[in-house]
């Protein structure tokens, strides 16, 4: 525990810890931290407990104390913006992509099998993306294209095309929480500004509407508008500029620790991991100060 505590006190004293924004807010939980090793170290009983309970002595403590002191400075809530990542955290697709390749595909002459494509499917989406290293350039064909053609060995355009505009479906998507319009609009009742952060293509907008849930939120900083991909800090400072709130003002959620977390602190917002640090949009809404 105490190994951990001294790893979380130096992130957080450097700025990249649980905020990678306001220099002041950093030092003042890194300081909290601080003090709660010293404490700590003087009972190992309770040490012992803590590693059991996150009790006063645990992180558990600590990140309450540090979302205590944010309100000490915004009021009522933690932030006043609310940033969330689209796919994987907002939505994902209804079946496995590979499922939805292979299906479309067999008419137009695929014959790989779901793992095969899933697999070529992975190691075409990990390749460098040109020198600029923008996938999502305006409808961002070219690179779903290649996507396609690498992962089931089919070039057919008819069968792109075909699989192109089912991704802009409500069919082919589907929400994450199921409670997530209740929540989201209870949070921008609060007042607390909603924006999403994605890297995704021009179709983004289309889907929301189709999805029925564009008004959650108050702007869309969507990488092929933005012309920067996350962990670029360029896309989050948008949103911010969207909202009319400083990068410090606002958490942004999402699911990957490259993209979302580092992305986010790096603009200097606060970021907490879909998937474990929260795993609802209740959750979320409930740590900034909200009632759902």
């Amino acid at each position: 525990m105490a190994s951990r505590s001294r790893r979380l006190a130096t992130l957080l004293l450097s700025g990249g810890g649980i905020s990678g924004g306001s220099d002041r807010i950093a030092r003042t939980a890194g300081a909290l931290l601080s003090r709660r090793m010293i404490s700590s170290a003087s009972s190992s009983a309770a040490v012992a407990d803590d590693e059991e309970s996150g009790g006063i002595y645990g992180l558990g403590g600590v990140l309450k104390e540090y979302e205590d002191y944010r309100r000490s400075l915004y009021g009522e809530f933690t932030h006043r913006a609310l940033l969330v990542d689209a796919v994987g955290t907002l939505l994902v697709p209804a079946q496995p992509t590979a499922q939805i390749y292979k299906n479309i595909g067999e008419k137009y002459g695929v014959e790989y099998s779901e793992a095969e494509i899933l697999t070529r499917y992975r190691r075409a989406y990990q390749k460098p993306w040109g020198q600029s290293h923008l996938r999502y350039v305006n409808d961002a064909r070219p690179f779903w294209q290649y996507i396609v053609s690498a992962s089931t060995g089919c070039s057919d355009s008819q069968y792109f095309e075909e699989l192109y505009d089912y991704f802009t479906t409500e069919q082919a998507w589907k929400l994450c929480d199921p409670e997530a319009e209740k929540v989201f609009k209870a949070i921008k009742e609060a007042g607390v500004k909603v924006a999403i952060v994605s890297n995704f293509d021009t179709r983004l907008r289309p889907l929301l509407r189709a999805l029925r849930c564009e008004e959650w939120f108050d702007a869309v900083a969507v990488s092929a508008e933005v012309e920067a991909e996350k962990p670029n800090p360029t896309i989050f400072l948008k949103a911010c500029e969207l909202l009319g709130v400083n990068p410090e003002d606002a958490v942004h959620v999402g699911d990957d620790r490259r993209n979302d977390l580092w992305g986010a602190r790096d603009a200097g917002c606060d970021a907490w991991l879909w998937g474990s640090e929260v795993t609802s949009f209740k959750q979320v809404a409930q740590r900034i100060g909200v009632k759902v």
